[in-house]
C-alpha cells in the first residue's frame, strides 16, 4: 500500500470532516463549499453527504446541506451532558431571576469552552454565544473558572496553543494568565472584563467534582454599563457550589 493511501482518512474520518465543516453560525452549505471546508473531492463529499442525509444526520435542501435533526436527538442522549443540564436548570433559573442577565453553563473541551445551556431575557445584550458554540477558554469567564481548577497540563496546553487576542483586553501573556488563574483559585470566581467581547462583562464560578477539579462552570454575562462582575461573583459562586453538591450526590459525579 502506498504511503499516501495509508495516510488517507477512513470513510468515517471523511464523514467527520464533512460534519466538522459546519459551525454555530453555519446554516446551509453548498456542495462546493462543503468540499472546500472538508478538504475533500466534491464527488466524495456528494456521496458521503447524500448517505448522511438518508440517515437524517444531514438535511438536503435546495441550497445544499445543513445539519439534521438526528444530531440533535443524539446530542440530547449524551448522559453526562443531559444530567448536568438537568441538574443545572434550577440554579441557572435562580441566577437569572436574581440578576436578569444572561446565564451560561459551559464545559471545557480541549482549549475551548462549549456552551451547553443558556438563559437570556429580553434585556440580553448581543453576545456571540449559543448552545453548542465554542469560545477560547483563556478569554472567557467560564474558561478561566474551569482552567483555575484543572491540572497544570491542561493550562499549559491552552498556553501552548497560543493566547490569541479577541479584544484589546484579552490576556495574551502566559505569566499574566497564570497569575490570573491563581487569583481565581483564591476567590473562587473568575471575571471577564471585555476580554472576549467589547462592552461585555462576566462573572463565572467553577462546578467542582469530589476531587476538587472543575467539571463545568456557571456564569452571568451582561453589558458593562449594567454589570459589575465583582457584585455578581457571590451569587454565581453560591449557585455553582449548589450545583456541585447536587452532582456529588449522584453515583456518577
Amino acid at each position: 500500500m502506498r504511503s499516501d493511501q495509508r495516510n488517507e482518512p477512513s470513510v468515517l474520518g471523511k464523514a467527520i470532516r464533512v460534519l466538522d465543516s459546519f459551525g454555530p453560525e453555519t446554516g446551509t452549505l453548498s456542495l462546493g463549499e462543503l468540499a472546500r471546508r472538508a478538504a475533500l473531492p466534491k464527488s466524495t463529499v456528494h456521496r458521503i453527504a447524500g448517505q448522511l442525509a438518508q440517515w437524517g444526520v444531514l438535511e438536503h435542501t435546495r441550497g445544499g446541506f445543513r445539519l439534521g435533526i438526528r444530531l440533535f436527538e443524539w446530542g440530547s442522549l449524551v448522559p453526562h451532558q443531559r444530567e448536568l443540564r438537568e441538574a443545572a436548570v434550577p440554579f441557572m433559573e435562580d441566577l437569572y431571576e436574581s440578576t436578569h442577565e444572561t446565564v451560561h453553563l459551559g464545559l471545557l473541551d480541549g482549549i475551548e469552552v462549549i456552551y451547553v445551556d443558556k438563559i437570556a431575557g429580553h434585556r440580553g445584550v448581543s453576545v456571540p454565544t449559543s448552545v453548542g458554540r465554542r469560545m477560547p477558554a483563556h478569554c472567557t469567564g467560564l474558561g478561566k473558572a474551569i482552567l483555575a481548577f484543572s491540572g497544570p497540563d491542561v493550562v499549559e496546553r491552552v498556553i501552548g496553543s497560543g493566547l490569541q487576542p479577541r479584544t484589546a483586553y484579552t490576556i495574551v501573556v502566559p505569566e499574566v494568565l497564570r497569575r490570573e488563574l491563581a487569583g481565581v483559585r483564591a476567590r473562587g470566581v473568575a471575571y471577564d472584563r471585555e476580554e472576549s467581547v467589547l462592552g461585555v462583562a462576566c462573572a463565572a464560578a467553577p462546578v467542582r467534582s469530589r476531587d476538587g477539579t472543575a467539571i463545568a462552570a456557571l456564569s452571568v454575562t451582561g453589558p458593562t454599563v449594567r454589570v459589575e462582575p465583582e457584585r455578581l461573583g457571590p451569587a454565581v459562586r453560591t449557585a455553582a457550589l449548589g450545583l456541585a453538591r447536587v452532582l456529588r450526590a449522584t453515583p456518577a459525579a
